[in-house]
C-alpha cells in the first residue's frame, strides 16, 4: 500500500461534519481483505470481521470530518453568508479559497471575502467571522440560487493542494485524515496475523462539532479497549523549548490528559514501554485545552482503557497544515506492535 497516496486521497476528500460521504468512498478502497464494512445514518464507517466471542475487542478510531463551514444565507448582491462547523480562528479564513457542495452535489469554488482597505476596511484589525462572506463570482441572489444551485445548508470545506517536500506533507484536513489513514494502514499491516484481540475499525463522523459520531460508535462496537488516532496540534514553533510536548519529527504523541479525559496511566505506560522496546520515538503531552473522541470511549460501558495516538500536525484547523511522513510511519509502527502485544490478561490489568 502506498501510504502517501492514501493520505493524499483522504485529504482531498470533501468531509464537512455531517457530510463525510466522500471520505467513506475513499476509505473503501483501502479496507483490508476479509473485512466487512457498513455505515450508519450518522455516517460512521465501520470496518470489522466476525468477532471471536472469547477475545476482547479493540477499537481503532479516527474521525473522518474536518473543520468546515455551512451556507447560512445568500445576500442580494450574490455573496454568501456562512456559519462555522468546528473551531476556526477567523484570520485563518480571510482571502482563502473554499469549495461549496451545491444542491446537485457539485463543487463550486469561492473566495472568502471582507471589506478591502480601498473601501474602508480596517487594516489594523483582522476580519471577524460575521464580517466575511463567500464570493463565487455571482452578482445576484438569483444567480447563486438558480444558476449555482447554492442555498442554506450547503456545506463548505477549504480548497487546498496536497504537496510532498521530502519528509514533509502539506494539505488541508490532516486533522484527522492522517488518523483515518493510520486506522487503515494498521489494519492492513495486522491482517493475517494471529492476534489475541478482535480489531474493529471505525471512521467516526462529526467529531469537530461535538464528538457525535463517537457516541453512536461506542454503543455499536462496545469495545473493551480503544486507540483514538488524531492529527494533534504541534506546538514546537509556538512555545518555549521546555514546554514543547508535540513536536514534528519527534514521533507520535500519546497524551496524558486534556480537558476531556485523564488517560488510563497503566495503558499509557504500556504503550510507552512498547515504543522503547522497539526503538520507536514517542512523545507525551499534558494538554490544558482540546478534546478528542477518547473522552467518549473511555466513559462508555463500565469504563474503557483508551489512549490518544497522535501524529503531530502544524497549523491544524487551517487550509495549510503540515506533518512529517516519518512521524506517520512511526505512529503506524508503534500501534501495530501495541496491538500484537495485547491480550485479555494485560487488558484486565489496565
Amino acid at each position: 500500500m502506498d501510504s502517501v497516496q492514501m493520505i493524499k486521497a483522504l485529504t482531498y476528500a470533501f468531509g464537512a461534519p455531517g457530510f463525510e460521504d466522500d471520505v467513506i468512498e475513499v476509505a473503501k478502497q483501502y479496507v483490508p481483505a476479509g473485512y466487512n464494512t457498513k455505515r450508519d445514518s450518522l455516517l460512521n464507517f465501520y470496518i470489522e470481521k466476525e468477532k471471536n466471542p472469547n477475545l476482547p475487542t479493540l477499537l481503532l478510531d479516527a474521525h473522518s470530518d474536518e473543520v468546515a463551514l455551512i451556507v447560512q444565507a445568500v445576500k442580494s448582491n450574490g455573496t454568501i453568508v456562512f456559519a462555522p462547523l468546528g473551531a476556526w480562528v477567523p484570520a485563518a479564513l480571510y482571502a482563502q479559497r473554499v469549495v461549496i457542495k451545491n444542491r446537485e452535489g457539485k463543487l463550486v469554488t469561492g473566495v472568502i471575502a471582507s471589506k478591502m482597505p480601498h473601501f474602508g476596511g480596517d487594516k489594523e484589525s483582522p476580519p471577524t467571522m460575521t464580517s466575511m462572506t463567500i464570493d463565487v463570482g455571482a452578482s445576484s441572489y438569483d444567480e447563486v440560487v438558480n444558476d449555482y444551485k447554492i442555498g442554506p445548508g450547503c456545506p463548505i470545506t477549504p480548497k487546498a493542494e496536497f504537496e510532498q517536500a521530502g519528509d514533509i506533507l502539506f494539505a488541508k484536513a490532516f486533522d484527522d485524515r492522517i488518523g483515518c489513514a493510520a486506522v487503515l494502514d494498521v489494519m492492513n499491516k495486522l491482517n493475517g496475523h494471529t492476534l489475541n484481540v478482535n480489531v474493529s475499525g471505525v471512521l467516526t463522523s462529526q467529531e469537530e462539532v461535538g464528538l457525535r459520531g463517537a457516541e453512536v460508535a461506542a454503543n455499536v462496537i462496545k469495545p473493551d479497549i480503544a486507540i483514538c488516532f488524531e492529527g494533534a496540534p504541534a506546538d514546537d514553533t509556538l512555545v518555549e523549548p521546555h514546554m514543547i510536548q508535540t513536536a514534528m519529527k519527534k514521533g507520535p504523541m500519546i497524551r496524558i490528559m486534556d480537558v476531556s479525559l485523564i488517560v488510563n496511566p497503566r495503558f499509557q505506560r504500556f504503550c510507552m514501554d512498547i515504543g522503547r522496546k522497539f526503538n520507536i520515538p514517542v512523545q507525551e503531552a499534558v494538554r490544558t485545552g482540546g478534546g478528542t473522541n477518547a473522552s467518549v470511549f473511555h466513559m462508555s460501558s463500565m469504563g474503557v482503557p483508551t489512549i490518544v495516538m497522535s501524529c503531530p500536525v502544524r497549523y491544524a484547523h487551517s487550509h495549510n497544515s503540515m506533518c512529517s511522513i516519518t512521524d506517520y510511519h512511526n505512529t503506524v509502527a508503534l500501534t501495530v506492535e501495541i496491538v500484537k502485544a495485547l491480550n485479555a490478561e494485560i487488558i484486565a490489568q489496565f
